[in-house]
């Protein structure tokens, strides 16, 4: 079997490879292969499978973000952007037969129950599913179900040794953008985008028409830990900003001419005071909103280096239903840049870990001084001709370290074994009657005082489940506890946009720097 699929394997390389051989010669190599292998070979042999694994190698071989998804994969991997569905609530892959969550949805079930990015599936009510290759629609139809069952999940958690378990309720999900919209001062609006989907565009033009009556005093962008998404949906929620015929981005590759992506009509916030959040898992549309923001000189980009994803993909659906999303071109900012971060092909392994461990080694997490660039790649902003650079990724104008003030191993099992969530979860069920639906989150903020109560609740229930007090590491924490026992509370009783309101005014360097800007806007 092994020799069979490395057979196939070959096969596909050659025909990506041999550019001398007419695609007519190499397609029928390979299906003449095929069917000698399917009428000749010993034992039988699940043709299809083969060369879905066949396809799936190949593809790696080539840039870090071209992929092929298997047919009974690809409804589970778009319904995230342009759908709602009932389920638990995540967007995953399959590595190495082992279900990876790749994406929490925001206010979902997984969301609430303190499922995280990374955590490795390995049973569902009971069955194992985690290397025992299972068909995708049977992962699906154990996660999937109707609104109000439950499913028992057991999973794997980086920097955990022990499994940890969650029951999580179905429930319809709605695949939302904005995760959170406010005005933290009168005039001023934030709206956190936490993906580029369909209906981007539209939310983020109704938070901002919803909240601001009259022209906003400022608008910050929060795009951190935006991984991306649709591009059309990038350059739509770019234009808000610009005005009519500004170049947004373009488009470029050897087989695919330059297009490019312009402004269509004046944006609904073409001047004033702008700020763009980014991070180092900010990517791909992310950094085409803050590229052409940052490139016309239109706001202020403010946080960390961004992921540096600057490759074009497009779907190329196969007659079985199947999918490659193949890269077809980079893309540019309105200066010219390319974001699109070093790499070699075949080594996407290499590629991902130099984004991010190899950041945090260099210290340009916790450092602009550490991050390198190229003079070579030097560029200059459209109007106020700033220094700037391309070769992966955007430097935000102005760089704030990552704070780590406060992480402990004490904290960090809280968070990492989903304690502190399960905790406030538990809390609020069994106090819910003492919570006043009519008080509104202004004045909950302003009279808590459940610190006390809530944090010794918390110490006794991390006792319960063997993570025993280490009153020296909570006092280091103290800060960070306080503030996610109560964001996590507020979270529960108004919804997800109050979680973001308490961690944004009380432990977030990055928001207050954007408001000290938006405030003090005399940066164009």
């Amino acid at each position: 079997m092994k020799r069979t699929l490395s057979i196939i394997f070959l096969l596909l390389q050659v025909i990506i490879s041999a550019g001398h051989l007419s695609a007519q010669s190499n397609s029928a190599r390979l299906k003449e292969v095929i069917e000698i292998i399917s009428s000749r070979y010993i034992d039988t042999v699940n043709i299809p499978n083969l060369v879905d694994n066949a396809i799936a190698k190949t593809v790696l071989e080539l840039d870090p973000h071209s992929t092929f998804i298997p047919a009974d994969q690809v409804e589970a991997a778009n319904e995230s952007l342009s759908s709602s569905f009932e389920g638990i609530g995540i967007e995953y892959l399959m590595m190495d037969d082992t279900l990876t969550v790749q994406t929490v949805i925001t206010e979902g079930p997984s969301f609430s129950a303190g499922i995280l990015p990374g955590d490795k599936f390995i049973r569902a009510d009971g069955r194992t599913i985690a290397g025992v290759s299972l068909p995708t629609t049977a992962i699906q139809k154990l996660l999937r179900g109707k609104k109000g069952t439950k499913v028992k999940i057991d999973l794997l958690r980086k920097g955990i040794n022990d499994t940890l378990s969650y029951v999580i309720t179905r429930d319809k999900i709605p695949v939302k953008s904005v995760d959170a919209a406010y005005m933290p001062e009168p005039g001023i609006v934030y709206v956190k985008l936490g993906r580029f989907a369909m209906e981007s565009p539209l939310e983020v033009i109704k938070s901002i028409y919803d909240l601001s009556s009259e022209y906003p005093d400022g608008v910050i962008l929060d795009l951190r830990g935006n991984f991306g998404g649709y591009l059309h949906s990038a350059g739509l929620v770019a234009n808000i900003f610009l005005s009519e015929g500004q170049l947004i981005f373009y488009t470029e590759g050897l087989n695919s001419p330059r297009i490019d992506f312009t402004a269509r009509k004046q944006g609904l916030y073409p001047y004033g005071p702008l700020v763009v959040l980014v991070d180092e898992n900010s990517a791909s549309s992310s950094e085409i909103v803050a590229g052409a923001i940052q490139d016309w000189d239109r706001g202020v980009v403010i946080g960390r280096r961004t992921f540096g994803k600057g490759l074009v993909q497009r779907t190329f659906t196969l007659s079985d239903g199947s999918q490659i999303n193949l890269t077809i071109a980079r893309y540019h900012t309105p200066s010219g840049r390319v974001i699109q971060a070093p790499y070699e092909a075949g080594k996407r392994e290499e590629y991902y870990r130099h984004q991010y461990t190899d950041r945090y080694a260099s210290g340009e997490i916790f450092s602009r001084d550490s991050i390198r660039v190229n003079d070579s790649l030097e560029f200059t902003t459209l109007k106020l001709e700033r220094k700037i650079y391309g070769g992966g990724g955007i430097i935000p104008d102005l760089f704030v370290p990552r704070d780590t003030t406060g992480i402990t191993p004490y904290y960090t099992s809280l968070v990492l074994r989903g304690i502190i969530n399960d905790f406030v979860n538990r809390y609020v069920d069994a106090h819910r009657a003492a919570f006043d639906p009519a008080l509104s989150f202004e004045k909950f903020y302003a009279n808590y005082d459940l610190e006390e109560e809530l944090l010794a609740g918390l110490i006794e229930h991390a006792r319960t489940l063997g993570l025993s007090p280490d009153y020296e590491q909570i006092s280091s924490s103290l800060e960070l506890i306080h503030t996610q026992l109560k964001a996590l509370l507020a979270r529960s009783l108004y919804g997800n946009t109050a979680y973001y309101r308490v961690i944004n005014k009380e432990h977030d360097l990055e928001f207050a720097s954007a408001m000290e800007v938006i405030k003090h806007w005399e940066y164009r």
